[in-house]
């Protein structure tokens, strides 16, 4: 390798033009084909990456110790690892949280509610869409998509149609809605945690609420036009009866009071995130012990045989619902991390910095980031971005929080929301049928855009 593999610092090697570089941009981009192509193939999109982090760092590892270098590429990794590590436990506790709902039949009764009401498909068109909006910020885009489209379903019968709009329109809300709250996507949440200092102050947790109007703008033009084309039918209503499960309430409470610990510890304590977080576990933690100690007579194991029941109606283990978290989406975000953090480490992340950020402008760069997102997934291209660090105000910061989060509605397969409902809605929501709205859900992008650059001036 020629003299020009080492950096001007003399401390890392360039390995952008080194065998090294090379293989490690085609491991990675083959992994990502399988990661898109997962719909297809049906191989779980952590797989791949996975086994790319793996490789890549090894790669990088060879060279460096053919060089002479023995500790660079372990700091390296150690730092990527304590970046995931904390999204990672912050991401678990909202997850145990959301299937701890789950299990208390909290979306269950929700999704019941609806189904009841006997709304129209333009009613419930806008309805879910408006639930999805306003959820997603609280729990997750994915579940609040997930939830939405299962009332779609209930009631939307062989209406293919309006299970079509319908569901694109929960999967533009619940992006949307989740790109103006630091919990509602994981892109969001990764700038809050960054702490990123701009000439305008630090980005916060409430720095993300400036994008509430762009985010909306960004559903609501393509929610008007595709509401033009849902049929105008009224479904006979149906009688479901249902009922959450003691606690079901409190834990909401929860989930709200962990929430507020997380933002306290941080905003006040200076504390990372995770561990008001993980303080808000142990709240969950022994509310089940409380459920667990003061259940009565009747919601025993023994009452519920006697009914003809398995099992016991109150018996609450957090474990189980950690168990059920997306290990396939945190396993998939640290492939994603080392793999991205393997391409900053060999240089390449500098090149592309020095090309977008410099060459385009931060504007320019920045939009292109949204469109990225809607082909590849939007959490290595977020991290990508975080990784180069480039020099820029809040509002650019704030814009390119905006286009990550919400770029991925512009096809079925750029975000977690689409792809799971492509798998929900099997036949009546595809890939094809997505992309003949695309054009509507791009103009509901630009206007976003466009409104969060004037109402939000100040900040660039």
């Amino acid at each position: 390798m020629s003299s020009t593999a080492f950096s001007s610092n003399g401390e890392l090697l360039n390995l952008t033009a080194h065998w090294a570089g090379f293989a490690s941009l085609a491991v990675f981009f083959l992994s990502y084909i399988l990661v898109i192509a997962e719909e297809f193939t049906h191989l779980r999109k952590s797989k791949p990456v996975m086994l790319a982090a793996g490789i890549i760092w090894a790669m990088i590892a060879l060279v460096y110790q053919n060089h002479g270098f023995t500790t660079e590429v372990e700091h390296a990794v150690r730092h990527n690892l304590l970046e995931y590590a904390e999204l990672m436990l912050f991401l678990l506790v909202a997850m145990t949280y959301i299937n701890a709902m789950d299990e208390r039949l909290v979306f269950e009764k929700l999704r019941i509610w609806l189904v009841r009401k006997g709304l129209g498909f333009r009613a419930l068109f806008w309805v879910t869409g408006l639930l999805a909006f306003f959820i997603s910020p609280i729990a997750d885009n994915l579940t609040t998509a997930l939830l939405m489209c299962a009332v779609v379903l209930a009631v939307g019968g062989d209406n293919r149609k309006f299970i079509l709009l319908a569901c694109i329109n929960i999967v533009v809300a619940a992006n949307a809605g989740g790109a103006f709250s630091p919990f509602g996507d994981i892109t969001t949440l990764m700038v809050w945690q960054k702490e990123i200092t701009t000439p305008q102050g630090m980005i916060d947790f409430w720095s993300f609420f400036a994008l509430f109007v762009p985010a909306l703008v960004n559903w609501l033009v393509p929610a008007v036009i595709m509401g033009l084309a849902v049929p105008d039918d009224h479904p006979a209503p149906l009688s479901e009866a249902g009922s959450m499960k003691r606690g079901a309430k409190r834990i909401v409470f929860l989930f709200l009071l962990t929430i507020a610990t997380a933002v306290v510890f941080h905003n006040f304590l200076k504390l990372p995130p995770v561990v008001g977080m993980l303080t808000g576990l142990a709240y969950l933690q022994f509310f089940g012990y409380y459920l667990k100690k003061t259940r009565t007579r009747e919601e025993s194991p023994e009452a519920a045989t006697e009914a003809g029941h398995i099992g016991d109606p109150v018996a609450f283990d957090i474990f189980s619902s950690v168990a059920r978290a997306e290990w396939d989406t945190l396993f998939f975000f640290y492939g994603v991390v080392l793999c991205v953090g393997g391409l900053g480490f060999i240089g390449y992340l500098s090149m592309a910095s020095e090309v977008m950020y410099n060459q385009w402008g931060a504007t320019a760069a920045n939009i292109s980031v949204g469109f990225m997102s809607a082909i590849v997934d939007n959490i290595p291209v977020m991290f990508a971005v975080l990784t180069m660090l480039p020099d820029m105000s809040a509002g650019q910061w704030l814009l390119v929080t905006l286009t990550a989060g919400v770029g991925g509605s512009m096809l079925s397969i750029g975000s977690a929301a689409g792809v799971a409902l492509m798998g929900q809605a099997r036949g009546k929501y595809t890939f094809f049928g997505h992309l003949k709205w695309t054009p509507v859900i791009a103009l509901g992008y630009g206007a976003s855009i466009l409104v969060h650059k004037w109402l939000n001036a100040q900040l660039f």
